[in-house]
Order: C-alpha cells, then structure tokens, then sequence
C-alpha cells in the first residue's frame, strides 16, 4: 500500500468533463455546458493535490468517513461497548477525525473510458483507526452515465466485527462557476418536510422537526439568500429526506438552480438525510486559479445517514454487522433550464 500516490484521473463524454483523484476520492473539477454551451468548473477545489493533503481545503469535493458529520463529544456505545474518538472540531468529533477517509489514498481497482467512463476506488480501513472498531473495506465508484448525469455508488463490507460507517460526498457547488462569488441567488428545492435541529454545538438535539412556516422551508424552490440570515451563520443542518420523488431506487434530495448561467443541479439519493451546508466557514480560501473563496462560496449537499444517530436511537441506524452491506448511491443530474 506504500506505493499508492496521489493521482488525478479524469472522466469525459464529450459533454462533460470531471477530474477525480484517489486521494479522497475528490472532485477536484467538474466542467458543465452553461445555456449557451460554455463550459465551465463548478466545484470548489485547490490547485494541487499537496495543497489537499497539508489540509487546506475544508473538505473540499471529497468522501468523508467512516463517519460523516458530528459525533456528540467523539463518543459513542456500540453493543455496550464504549468508544472515544479523537475531537477534532471540539467539543465533537467531525467527518471522521483527524485522519478521515478524505486524507486516504484509496487504491484504483478499475477506470474504464468510452461513453459511460468510470473509476472505481478501494480502501481497507483497519480496526481501531481513528477510534472506530471493525475492519472495513470500502469501494466507490464514480460514473458518467449520460451526457450530463454523474453517479457515485458507494459500499462498504465490514469483515467480522459490527461497524458504525455513515459515507457522505462533501464537494462545494456553485453552479454559476467556481470563482463566480457566492451562491446567495441561486435557488434552490429540498423535498423535505422536516428537519434535525441543532444544539449551540451543531449536533442534532434528536428532535424532527416541521420545516413548515420556518426558513428552513425549502419544499417550494426559494432564492438562497431570502432566509440565511434568519438561521446564524447560514444554513448547515440535516433535512430528512421524505417527501422527494422515487426514480430506480433513489428519491429526490435537491434541485438547485443559478439564474446566471441557467444550470441546474438535481440530485437524486438512496439516504435517508441531506446535509444542507452553505460554507459558512469558508474564509480567504485561495482555490484553483488564484480564486479566493469568501463565505457563502459554494453550497454542499451531504446525502447522508443523520448526524449523530449512533448516539440517537430514534434517527435511523448506521450500524453494519457482518454479512451486511452498507450502500449509498447518489445521482448529479445537470441540466438548463
């Protein structure tokens, strides 16, 4: 395994152009045609894959894991088990921990090219690393299944111990290009009738909670920036997938648009929860091209298992026993309109 070094792999169909990297499984580019044609990148990302390793990127276009989002005070109970993991965004444990899959050069098992391109990256993740028990091996595949259509499966296949594994895809969209500002008028539609809220420490409280009459109201398509002030520092909060359509499986988690170019995102999911996350901590990040990314740059949407659950019984499960298998497929429709 010494061996793997950081690469960057690109997929192409002539219509779109995405560049993926095995360290992280990153996005670090993904080129869209705008209403007239004109391609342009519409992912947050840095210049070189060193800058990603030293950690300059707040997780930009990558797989977190083996647990996304926040752990209450990095603990959690397990078939009576305790487990610390380490705090890295204190006073919780977030995306993993300190070294998180985002930092891991996964190996490539397969890249094929033509008209549906793709690659398949692996990672065996030992038992113990960064607190978490079980070994794990887990696989993701990115595929171009259309012109404009990108496809991310994810699995993972615990060996012999139950393991917690919640994988979300963390890359930054700004429709209207990367270096286009930020994303306060594009609009966007979250087919969910409830939402986690959160504690002063952005953890879950465990209650589902009625978007109805709240800015958090996102059933009919509304310009970001209407409501973001009305909830701190922005929106980064977990919306319970429950009222989208179902197309092959997935159910439908977002549909963004950018009125400058007329590109549309949707973005299909078979996990039950959506990280809505609207940079609110990105600050003076110089990204690709000497961009500088302010807050509000980008918007991320997290298909996810819900924040916290190990430690919330009523959320939905993200425990895997052996002889199960964890799976997580998302769908990014781009398209004019």
């Amino acid at each position: 395994m010494a061996n793997l070094k950081p690469e960057i792999f690109e997929l192409n169909n002539g219509t779109m152009q995405v560049l993926v990297s095995n360290l992280g499984c990153i996005i670090t580019s993904l080129s869209v045609p705008d209403k007239d044609g004109v391609l342009s990148d519409v992912v947050l990302g840095l210049d070189s894959l060193d800058s990603y390793q030293k950690g300059l990127a707040p997780y930009f276009g990558c797989i977190v894991g083996r647990v996304a989002n926040r752990i209450k005070d990095g603990k959690f109970t397990l078939d009576g088990v305790e487990y610390s993991l380490p705090i890295n965004r204190p006073p919780n444990s977030l995306h993993g921990g300190h070294v998180g899959y985002d930092k891991k050069v996964w190996e490539v098992v397969e890249y094929r090219k033509g008209e549906t391109p793709s690659i398949t990256f692996k990672y065996h993740s030992h038992d113990g690393e960064e607190g978490y028990p079980g070994d794990i091996t887990v696989t993701a595949t990115y595929t171009l299944t259309s012109s404009t259509t990108l496809r991310l499966d994810m699995e993972g296949v615990p060996k012999d111990k139950p393991i917690i594994i919640n994988l979300a895809q963390h890359t930054y969209w700004n429709l209207a290009g990367h270096d286009k500002g930020n994303i306060l008028d594009h609009s966007i539609r979250i087919p969910a009738n409830h939402v986690t809220p959160v504690d002063q420490n952005t953890v879950p409280t465990g209650e589902i909670m009625p978007v109805k009459g709240t800015p958090f109201d996102f059933t009919s398509e509304k310009r970001i920036g209407n409501t973001i002030n009305e909830v701190g520092l922005g929106y980064d909060h977990n919306y319970v997938i429950d009222c989208g359509e179902e197309k092959a499986g997935l159910r439908h988690a977002a549909k963004v648009r950018d009125p400058s170019s007329s590109r549309v995102l949707n973005l299909w999911t078979t996990a039950p929860g959506m990280q809505f996350y609207t940079a609110n901590y990105v600050n003076g990040v110089v990204g690709k091209g000497g961009a500088v990314y302010e807050k509000h740059a980008g918007l991320c949407l997290e298909t996810q298992g819900f924040p916290n659950s190990i430690n919330q019984p009523n959320f939905p499960s993200i425990v895997v026993r052996p002889g199960e298998r964890y799976q997580h497929s998302m769908l990014y429709e781009f398209s004019i309109e």
